[in-house]
């Protein structure tokens, strides 16, 4: 299943998460471009036994701004383009700023924890997105997402609950990076920095859904009570 859109309008114009895309796209084709794509991964990518010894922790943050192909850099930010807009708007710009890049924080911990000797360079936006999928699922389990479904050779249209396909596409990150720890293999995908950003997201906005619940009871008790909504 591949998420195409969904149905959940926005108050506000997603300023930074159009940022984010842009800034992320544009260190992708400008290190293509100068011809430093590689010298750029070994610089700036995360690896885990350099940040355990102390050594180039800026790396935390930088890994998040590159990505290794273009199908890596497009499918992530895709779902950033579908998923952020209405956690940027509920958060506001600010709160949304440090909301992403700590999830991507939490999400590279995970990772450098759950490989601790590795000296491969660890890069991507997928932890923080893993972190915006996590609040996304918390706060719209039940909004409608135009999804692309494959059966054989046939491409299927359907309507499918964010619940749904966040939900199965979480699964399938524990599924995978629970068979490569019974193996005790890794693989070019970070499983568990998916897996910790995506629970950092869901923990991380759950005082803004309980804000959300309690707002919504008041006006439903109001509107029991007198007829009328909350102004």
């Amino acid at each position: 299943m591949f998420p195409l859109k969904d149905e959940n309008p926005t108050r506000r114009r997603p300023i930074l998460t159009y940022a984010l895309i842009i800034v992320n796209v544009a260190i992708f084709v400008g290190t293509l471009a100068t011809g430093t794509f590689g010298q750029s991964i070994e610089e700036f990518g995360m690896r885990p036994a350099e940040v355990l010894e102390g050594r180039q922790l800026h790396t935390l943050f930088t890994s998040m701004f590159l990505h290794g192909g273009i199908l890596h850099i497009l499918f992530n930010m895709w779902y950033l383009w579908i998923f952020g807009d209405n956690i940027e708007d509920i958060l506001g710009r600010g709160k949304f700023i440090l909301f992403y890049l700590g999830t991507g924080l939490v999400a590279s911990l995970v990772h450098t924890f759950s490989d601790p000797g590795s000296m491969i360079p660890t890069i991507g936006a997928s932890g923080a997105i893993a972190g915006v999928l996590g609040a996304y699922m918390i706060l719209y389990p039940w909004a409608r997402v135009h999804t692309a479904v494959i059966f054989f050779i046939m491409i299927h249209l359907v309507m499918v609950p964010a619940v749904v396909i966040i939900g199965l596409w979480f699964v399938l990150q524990v599924l995978s990076a629970s068979v490569l720890w019974a193996a005790g293999t890794t693989a070019g995908v970070a499983y568990w920095a998916h897996i910790g950003g995506f629970l950092a997201g869901m923990l991380l906005i759950l005082p803004v859904w309980m804000k959300l619940r309690k707002r919504r009871r008041a006006r439903y008790v109001y509107t029991l009570r007198y007829g009328g909504g909350l102004r």
